[in-house]
């Protein structure tokens, strides 16, 4: 069995605000700077540390801004987001949900605690994706997946060692509900302290995972405490962890690369200088629809 070591556990940088409602480490691509491909197909991740939210009359949040060329993937951990596009589409995730929303050719969209959750404050935590789309994709048509907790498959790990969420991928012969463009495997776990467990990934998918509670041996026998991101070499197909001395909650996300240029400005991802000049006139001349 070739199992994959640790290239670098990433700190988590500095928080920022992203809109008045989520306050966000941002691991990657200009937190820390691995290049635009070095966890492709994920462009970007956000992370929303737990913290308390006190309560407020006005939701928090994002107000309207556009994406094109992308997919965008929230994870409630704690607390609830909502969600209203220019398509049409609106939704709530509370704890263990997800939203998957596909930009595509273009969307405006907005994020903003939940009304019940705005008003009553309490523990939030969250983390987002970008996930990027190939140039064959990227003007497809905007869609969007609530992956609400009865349609997320659990697989309980044999000795009641904790428990695999099957967001996207599969895992032991289960598969997520989440559709996607390439292949992505993205897992929530939870795995019990003193408990061990090992992930079968393609060596050539890029790999890493976000720690959110607890702490995890990697490597030989390196400690990672939360908040933390372990980026994996591509030199094995097996992952394998183990959690410490506490109960251990971690995100695991690994893709297959996606081999073409990127071009990244503000919420556009695309492929050349001309579509982002494109993307940037057709925003302009409302193209993306209407979202008050």
């Amino acid at each position: 069995m070739n199992k994959r070591s640790v290239e670098t556990v990433l700190t988590p940088p500095p928080p920022k605000m992203v809109g008045d409602g989520f306050k966000v480490h941002n691991f990657f691509p200009n937190g820390h700077r691995l290049g635009l491909r070095r966890m492709s197909p994920f462009f970007l991740l956000d992370y929303n540390a737990q913290m308390v939210v006190p309560p407020a009359d006005i939701p928090r949040g994002v107000g309207v801004h556009p994406h094109r060329g992308f997919e965008t993937v929230t994870i409630a951990c704690k607390g609830s987001v909502a969600h209203h596009d220019s398509a049409g589409h609106q939704g709530t995730i509370r704890e263990g949900e997800v939203q998957w929303m596909t930009a595509g050719a273009g969307i405006l969209h907005k994020e903003y605690h939940e009304e019940h959750f705005a008003k009553t404050g309490g523990l939030f935590q969250m983390a987002q994706l970008w996930v990027n789309l190939p140039a064959a994709h990227k003007m497809t048509r905007p869609g969007y997946q609530l992956l609400g907790d009865d349609r997320i498959i659990r697989r309980h790990l044999p000795g009641e060692a904790g428990t695999v969420r099957v967001i996207a991928g599969s895992f032991e012969g289960s598969r997520g509900p989440a559709s996607t463009f390439t292949p992505v495997e993205l897992y929530d776990v939870m795995l019990r302290k003193n408990r061990a467990i090992d992930f079968h990934l393609p060596q050539r998918y890029n790999t890493g995972i976000l720690l959110m509670e607890g702490s995890l041996l990697v490597g030989e026998e390196q400690l990672v405490p939360a908040d933390h991101f372990i980026l994996f070499d591509n030199d094995g197909d097996f992952l394998s962890v183990a959690a410490a001395s506490e109960d251990t909650h971690f995100l695991v996300l690994s893709g297959e690369p996606i081999d073409e240029p990127v071009v990244a400005y503000g919420p556009f991802l695309m492929n050349t200088q001309e579509e982002i000049r494109q993307a940037l006139d057709d925003y302009n001349h409302g193209g993306f629809g209407y979202l008050e």
